[in-house]
Order: C-alpha cells, then sequence, then structure tokens
C-alpha cells in the first residue's frame, strides 16, 4: 500500500511589487496623515471613502478597451459577467460617486481621500503595484480660483510637514497651453493623438536633459550615455522652434528665482491668436494675481509651461509638487528628488456620468514617495514607541488572575482618553520557561514586567522589574551570584501598590527619553 504523501507546503512568497510594513512605517505614515489631514481640513475638506472596485466602464477612457480590460488595471468579472477593477486612482471613483450622488451633495463639494491604489505594470525599483495615494478635490467649481487655492493647500501642506521653503516648489501649468502650440503646429486632431503623446513625454524630460535633450527627443531621437536610443517625435527644425519659444525661458527662471513672470510672457507669443492658448495663458495670468495676493511667491508656487500630466482627463492647469534637494540614486549619481504628487483641472470627467457639464479640480500626493522625501530630510517620526507592560505567568491555573491584573493596570494606566495608549498584556506562551518571558518583553521593547508567584500571591505582593534599569544596573555586576542576589530593577510590592509602582516606571523611563 503507498503511503499517503505530505501535503506540499505553501512557500511564503510576496507577489512582486508589493510590499509588507511593519509598525514603525505605519505609526510614521499614519503621523504624517495626520498633518495632510489638518491642512486639508483647514482649507474646508471632509472625508469621503469609496471602495477598492469600481465596474471597469466607471474607470475612465483611458484604460485599455479589450476583451479583457486585464492592461493597468487587475480586472475579474462578478457573478452578473460584468468587469470590475480595482480602482487605478482616487478620482475617477470620486466622479462615479459625485454622480450618483449629485443632488445630494453640497456645491462645490469639497472632499478628500487617502487610500490604496492598484496598477497591473512591471514593477521595479520604486514602482509598485500597490501604493497610497491622499487626494483632495473641488467639485462644481468652474472659476481657476479653486485652482490656485490647490496650489495653495499643497504649499502649506509641504511646510507643515517640515519641508522648508527654497526646498520644494509647486509648479504650475495648463493643458490649454500646451493644446494650443501643438495645435498651431500642426498636431491637433485625433489623428495625432499618437505624436502628441510623444511630443508630451518629451517636454516632460526637460528637468533631466535640458534644453537640448528635448530637441532630440521632439526630433529624430536621443542616444544617452549607453547608447540605447529613444525614437524621436519626428517634428521639423520649425516646430521644434515653435515649441522651445514657449518651454525656453523656463530655463533662464528655473525653480522661482525671480518674479512670477511666465504667465504674463506667454502673453507676448505670436501663439495668442489660437484660442486655446490664450485661454490657457489668461488662466495662468489669474491663478499668478490670485496666489500673489495671498503671498505666495514664485519660490512657493511658480508658473512653470514645460509641466505636463499624463492622464487624458485634465482640461486646465495641472500641478507638480516638486522637492528640490539633492539625493544619491541606485547609480550613485546626486539627483533632485522630483515630484511627490501633482493634479489638475478635470472638468470632464464628472460629465461622463451625467447629461451637464460639472467642472472639478484636484490634486493627489503619491504618499510612500512623500514618506521616502521625508526621511531624507529626517522630518519623519519614525521614533520606537515603548512596547506592552507584560503580566508574566508563573502559574498556568492562575490566569484568571493575571488577567484582572492585566485589566486593573490597563484601566488605571489608560484613564486619560487624550494621552498616548499604554498597552498591557498578559504573556500568552508557553510559560513553563520563565527567562523566555523576559526574553520575549525585551523584543517587544517592554518598559517592564509583573511577576506574581505562589509566594508573592500568598503574602499579597507583586514583583515589578523595571526592564531599562535592570539593564543598566546589570551591565555593573561582574559576579553571577551578585547579579541574582541583586535582582536588578525589580522592587517587591503590596497589590495595592502596583498600579502606582509601574506609573513610577513609566515616567522615571519617559523621563530619560525626554533628556
Amino acid at each position: 500500500m503507498a503511503k499517503d504523501k505530505k501535503p506540499k507546503r505553501v512557500a511564503p512568497r510576496l507577489p512582486r511589487g508589493f510590499v509588507d510594513r511593519e509598525a514603525g512605517d505605519l505609526r510614521a505614515q499614519e503621523a504624517m496623515l495626520a498633518t495632510i489631514r489638518r491642512v486639508y481640513e483647514s482649507y474646508g475638506f471632509e472625508p469621503v471613502e469609496t471602495p477598492v472596485f469600481e465596474f471597469t466602464d466607471a474607470l475612465g477612457k483611458f484604460l485599455p478597451d479589450s476583451d479583457r480590460p486585464n492592461e493597468g488595471v487587475f480586472s475579474l468579472q462578478d457573478d452578473d459577467e460584468q468587469w470590475m477593477s480595482l480602482r487605478y486612482d482616487l478620482t475617477a471613483p470620486l466622479a462615479r460617486f459625485v454622480a450618483e450622488n449629485y443632488e445630494a451633495l453640497p456645491k462645490p463639494y469639497r472632499s478628500y481621500r487617502a487610500g490604496y491604489v492598484f496598477r497591473n505594470e512591471k514593477p521595479g525599483p520604486g514602482r509598485f503595484r500597490q501604493f497610497m495615494q491622499f487626494d483632495a478635490d473641488i467639485v462644481g467649481a468652474p472659476n481657476v480660483s479653486a485652482d490656485a487655492e490647490m496650489a495653495m493647500m499643497m504649499a502649506d501642506t509641504m511646510e507643515a510637514l517640515g519641508i522648508p521653503r527654497g526646498q520644494y516648489v509647486i509648479r504650475v501649468n495648463n493643458r490649454k497651453v500646451l493644446d494650443g502650440v501643438l495645435e498651431a503646429i500642426g498636431l491637433g486632431g485625433e489623428e495625432n493623438a499618437g505624436r502628441r503623446l510623444t511630443v508630451l513625454r518629451a517636454i516632460d524630460k526637460l528637468d533631466k536633459f535640458g534644453v537640448e535633450g528635448v530637441r532630440l527627443l521632439l526630433g529624430e531621437g536621443r542616444k544617452d550615455e549607453s547608447g540605447d536610443f529613444t525614437p524621436g517625435a519626428g517634428l521639423s527644425r520649425e516646430q521644434i522652434a515653435d515649441l522651445l519659444s514657449v518651454l525656453q525661458f523656463t530655463e533662464l527662471e528655473f525653480r522661482g528665482v525671480g518674479s512670477n513672470t511666465a504667465a504674463y510672457t506667454l502673453q507676448n507669443s505670436k501663439f495668442m491668436t489660437v484660442s486655446t492658448f490664450a485661454a490657457g495663458v489668461e488662466e495662468l495670468v489669474t491663478i499668478t494675481s490670485f496666489v500673489e495676493s495671498a503671498g505666495y511667491d514664485s519660490k512657493r508656487i511658480y508658473i512653470d509651461p514645460s509641466v505636463v500630466r499624463g492622464l487624458e482627463y485634465y482640461t486646465g492647469p495641472v500641478f507638480e509638487a516638486e522637492l528640490l534637494f539633492d539625493v544619491v540614486n541606485e547609480k550613485g549619481q546626486k539627483v533632485q528628488f522630483g515630484s511627490v504628487g501633482g493634479g489638475g483641472r478635470y472638468d470632464g470627467l464628472v460629465s461622463r456620468f451625467m447629461s451637464q457639464p460639472v467642472p472639478a479640480t484636484g490634486f493627489s500626493i503619491g504618499v510612500s514617495r512623500l514618506m521616502t522625501a521625508l526621511k531624507n530630510l529626517g522630518r519623519l517620526e519614525t521614533e520606537e514607541r515603548a512596547g506592552p507592560v507584560v503580566v508574566t505567568v508563573m502559574d498556568k491555573t492562575r490566569m484568571a488572575d493575571y488577567q484582572a491584573m492585566a485589566t486593573r493596570l490597563r484601566s488605571a494606566l489608560n484613564a486619560d482618553p487624550s494621552a498616548p495608549p499604554v498597552p498591557v498584556e498578559v504573556f500568552q506562551g508557553n510559560p513553563k520557561q520563565f527567562g523566555k518571558q523576559l526574553q520575549y518583553a525585551d523584543r517587544r521593547n517592554s518598559p517592564c514586567v509583573v511577576i506574581q508567584g505562589e509566594d508573592e500571591k500568598a503574602a499579597g505582593k507583586v514583583q515589578v522589574k523595571d526592564l531599562a534599569l535592570g539593564k543598566e544596573l546589570s551591565a555593573e555586576i561582574t559576579d553571577n551570584a551578585e547579579w541574582r542576589e541583586a535582582r536588578a530593577g525589580q522592587e517587591l510590592v503590596d497589590e495595592a501598590q502596583m498600579v502606582d509602582a509601574v506609573k513610577a516606571i513609566l515616567a522615571r523611563q519617559a523621563g530619560t527619553r525626554a533628556r
């Protein structure tokens, strides 16, 4: 008779493009989100939450159109054979929510959302398939004062997070400006959609390659240092010169050097005869006036005609939050950190669901990337928290007594709801080896442990051991017998004094950390 095969073990493995995150990172993220949330709420925004799944057709026209819409997004069919997808961003689900609840919502509708989004794309260094965004949007506001307010709020957010002026800038452009130039040089219409995309991608490389590099990408193409060749957009010299006439002064006024003159300079462009271009320029002039009147100079909010946003639904002003300090990349080169968020006006997205135009503007922060930036600046709250007070188990038949002790401590140590919680737990592992319990408490960064064996119980006493003080005193003792006798950091107190003894230890350790 054949022996039964042992069930095959499942290998513990993480899918590519996804990461596990532990307590320190999660707490640091929550502190960062709380700061952003305070800024958003100070501007009148309220929270809303949408599910991670939406019907695929609700996510927007920018998704691929195929029999199985699984390129770029993660999709599945429900029981009704309707395609659903994990959300690609937080903006398209908001558009669906607003359209579905339009009559009940105040207009304009200000909302913010933080949540994970999913991209079914090839992962790489710093490129994940699941990541968090934190968005704020105003739906139902047609005036560009709403766009100006978005830019100001992003500047305030950067500074609230501890990023000083001079190390960030909010760059602002208008898609109508770029669309007007492209229309003027013969790249309008659906038949040129592919070439327009290549041109916009080339313009987006201005920071990285400079004017000459972009000139090559707009023309025949560019070969990099490794010899790899990137095909260009194939524009003529005249077309390239026309585009650079709009973009090149960005190099001269780079990153807010001097006053915000870009919008006024564009008013002298020959493309002002193109209505789309002229409308975009006038909106930039208005935004410049609004932000300057509110005290936001060009070192905080900077009009930059080279800003390009990738999604098709942007219809007007677009924004980038860019960090200007240097970091070392994977090749050991010093580079600027770059963008941590972006957004813009998307007047057509909500209208997809309705029979009326619904203007909207918004901004999205890349949470993971911003956290990396704050770590580089030393602005992220990553200090290790004290672990739980551990009630040890000397006799497993007395578990009810230990739970009662823990409940008493938990109630007394957490009486102030405004103070950070003090965790208390009963050791739930194998209690046979007491040393293992102390080792567990040490690994949990526990401030102290409570010990009550048979003798202590009979005498109405408990042992309270300060683990930090114990380590300090033990380091001064070299003799084992002396160490056992000293019981470093440990004191015997009446059961009625247990709470006060633990509080004294916590206060002592808090004072040591403060120093």
